[in-house]
Protein backbone atom coordinates (compact mmCIF):
# COMPACT_ATOMS: atom_id res chain seq x y z
CA UNK A 1 0.00 0.00 0.00
CA UNK A 2 1.34 2.88 -0.78
CA UNK A 3 1.57 6.20 1.60
CA UNK A 4 -1.49 8.01 0.25
CA UNK A 5 -3.59 5.35 0.33
CA UNK A 6 -2.11 4.56 3.93
CA UNK A 7 -2.80 7.58 4.83
CA UNK A 8 -6.62 8.13 3.63
CA UNK A 9 -7.12 4.89 5.45
CA UNK A 10 -5.70 6.08 8.58
CA UNK A 11 -7.80 9.67 8.45
CA UNK A 12 -10.97 7.43 7.83
CA UNK A 13 -10.02 5.03 10.43
CA UNK A 14 -9.15 8.13 12.83
CA UNK A 15 -12.47 9.77 12.46
CA UNK A 16 -14.35 6.47 13.31
CA UNK A 17 -12.32 5.95 16.19
CA UNK A 18 -13.16 9.76 17.45
CA UNK A 19 -16.54 9.32 16.91
CA UNK A 20 -16.77 6.11 18.36
CA UNK A 21 -14.53 6.49 21.74
CA UNK A 22 -16.71 9.64 22.19
CA UNK A 23 -20.06 8.33 22.05
CA UNK A 24 -18.97 4.86 24.44
CA UNK A 25 -17.39 7.58 26.53
CA UNK A 26 -20.29 9.74 26.96
CA UNK A 27 -22.62 7.23 27.64
CA UNK A 28 -20.38 5.37 29.99
CA UNK A 29 -19.43 8.78 31.98
CA UNK A 30 -23.07 9.82 31.78
CA UNK A 31 -24.74 6.89 33.25
CA UNK A 32 -22.10 6.47 35.76
CA UNK A 33 -21.39 9.75 37.47
CA UNK A 34 -25.33 10.33 37.98
CA UNK A 35 -24.75 11.72 41.39
CA UNK A 36 -20.82 12.79 41.05
CA UNK A 37 -20.13 16.34 41.89
CA UNK A 38 -18.52 18.59 39.59
CA UNK A 39 -14.66 17.96 40.44
CA UNK A 40 -15.50 14.09 39.91
CA UNK A 41 -17.05 14.36 36.67
CA UNK A 42 -13.99 16.83 35.25
CA UNK A 43 -11.91 14.21 35.96
CA UNK A 44 -13.70 11.43 34.56
CA UNK A 45 -14.25 13.30 31.04
CA UNK A 46 -10.85 14.37 31.23
CA UNK A 47 -9.29 11.06 31.15
CA UNK A 48 -11.47 9.75 29.08
CA UNK A 49 -11.04 13.00 26.85
CA UNK A 50 -7.25 11.62 26.49
CA UNK A 51 -7.70 8.17 26.19
CA UNK A 52 -8.61 8.12 22.46
CA UNK A 53 -4.89 8.79 21.76
CA UNK A 54 -3.42 5.71 22.63
CA UNK A 55 -5.37 3.47 20.23
CA UNK A 56 -4.51 6.33 17.93
CA UNK A 57 -0.77 6.10 18.31
CA UNK A 58 -0.22 3.17 16.53
CA UNK A 59 -2.27 4.02 13.70
CA UNK A 60 -0.55 7.44 13.31
CA UNK A 61 2.76 5.58 13.33
CA UNK A 62 1.26 2.97 10.75
CA UNK A 63 0.44 6.38 8.07
CA UNK A 64 3.50 7.65 8.63
CA UNK A 65 5.79 4.82 7.63
CA UNK A 66 8.05 4.85 5.03
CA UNK A 67 7.35 3.20 1.49
CA UNK A 68 9.58 0.04 1.20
Amino acid sequence: MNIRARKLAGALALIALVVIYSLIAMVIGSSILVEANGWQKFLVYAISGLGWVFPAMPLIRWMQRPEK
